[in-house]
């Protein structure tokens, strides 16, 4: 299906601009009532059909301002049971608007979300994608997740969920390529972006992240697959109180290969684990046990990079012994403690690289 739509949602939505196009479809149109209290569902899909089967060339669906929508659970040309709204196989999608997405995840939260996975937002196999200027707060778990997308920008965008809140990454990005995000606010209770299995041509910018866990490339190789991650750029991060800040974890039993990544103009307040490769990921810290495999990094960059350090240890290159990290460059690094009377080192087990510029704490290579 090819699309060009300038596309409205919220799962409980106060605000959205109106955009003055040929055939527009406003959801007050098909029977939303926009109060908060009414399901609106029926309506959306509605609107959402109306729209995909215009012969216009840029059909827009409307959710107009200053009207608060209840929509349960949908998937918009796809099944779904784990999303709250799934867009499946659209491309030349266009978001756009100043709405909320609430999740109301606290009732998730009181409950396993590991057992019970449940997104607020889902692309599957979507390309040619733009979302701008939305807002998403309290999923029950992940807020925005990429799930087989090619060519998107996501761009001032606000995710916010307590950091107290379990399994409530900011945005996933997995099995896709060309993905840029830049200009966003993200705070929560896990990764503020998470990158998963076979993705490439990642560019991350200009984000502010905190609470939560840092900007993560992983977990990796849970299952013992063959993993392929490549061409990574994380760059003006600000990190605050965050518990990890760039951060690259893979499961001992994974396979294949991380490669080609550069986190640099990066700026630290007050962090735990600045800068981390962790090969011994596991659901319960030291309780996995030592194998002969590996997934291999490689090509790793981090490069003008500032701030103050929670934890001693405030770069941990703690790579495998099957499969030891290569190449790692550690380039004009400059940490400090965030207590006083606190010191800051490095700790290297199976990396190998080199150290240029003036680090501190001084690398281990």
């Amino acid at each position: 299906m090819d699309l060009s739509a300038i596309l409205y949602f919220l799962c409980l939505i106060s605000t959205a601009s109106i955009r003055i196009n040929a055939d527009e479809f406003n959801v007050l149109d098909f029977g939303a009532a926009g109060d908060g209290n009414a399901d609106d569902s029926m309506a959306f899909i509605k609107a959402w059909n109306n729209t995909c089967s215009a012969t216009a060339k840029s059909p827009t669906m409307v959710i107009p301002k200053g009207k608060t929508f209840l929509v349960r659970p949908i998937t918009f040309a796809g099944p779904c049971k784990s999303s709250d709204i799934t867009i499946m196989g659209v491309d030349s999608l266009q978001i756009d608007g100043s709405g909320t997405i609430d999740g109301r995840g606290k009732a998730w939260w009181d409950i396993s979300c590991k057992i019970n996975k449940k997104e607020v937002l889902k692309f599957d196999r979507c390309n040619n994608l733009r979302m701008n200027n939305m807002n998403f707060i309290n999923s029950p778990q992940t807020h925005v997740t990429l799930m087989g997308c090619n060519g998107v920008e996501f761009g001032f965008l606000s995710i916010q969920a307590p950091g107290t809140s379990p399994n409530t990454d900011g945005i996933h990005i997995q099995a896709s390529s060309n993905v840029y995000i830049h200009n966003a606010h993200i705070s929560d209770g896990d990764d503020c972006i998470s990158i998963g299995d076979n993705t490439s041509n990642i560019n991350i910018t200009q984000v502010d992240c905190g609470p939560g866990h840092g900007v993560s490339i992983g977990s990796l190789g849970k299952d013992g697959g063959e993993v392929h991650v490549e061409n990574i750029t994380v760059s003006n991060i600000n990190f605050k109180g965050t518990t990890n800040g760039a951060r690259i974890k893979t499961w001992q039993v994974g396979k294949g290969t991380v490669k080609h990544i550069v986190f640099s103009n990066l700026n630290f307040t007050d962090v735990e684990n600045p800068i981390i490769i962790d090969q011994h990921y596991c659901d319960v810290a030291d309780s996995c046990k030592e194998t002969d495999t590996g997934v291999h990094i490689d090509d790793v960059l981090y490069a003008q990079s500032f701030g103050t350090s929670k934890t001693e240890v405030a770069i941990n290159l703690n790579c495998s012994s099957s499969s030891p990290c290569t190449n790692i460059i550690v380039d004009t690094i400059q940490l400090k403690p965030a207590n006083p009377g606190q010191r800051v080192i490095s700790s290297c087990n199976n990396a190998n690289g080199q150290s240029k510029g003036t680090d501190q704490p001084k690398c281990c290579f």
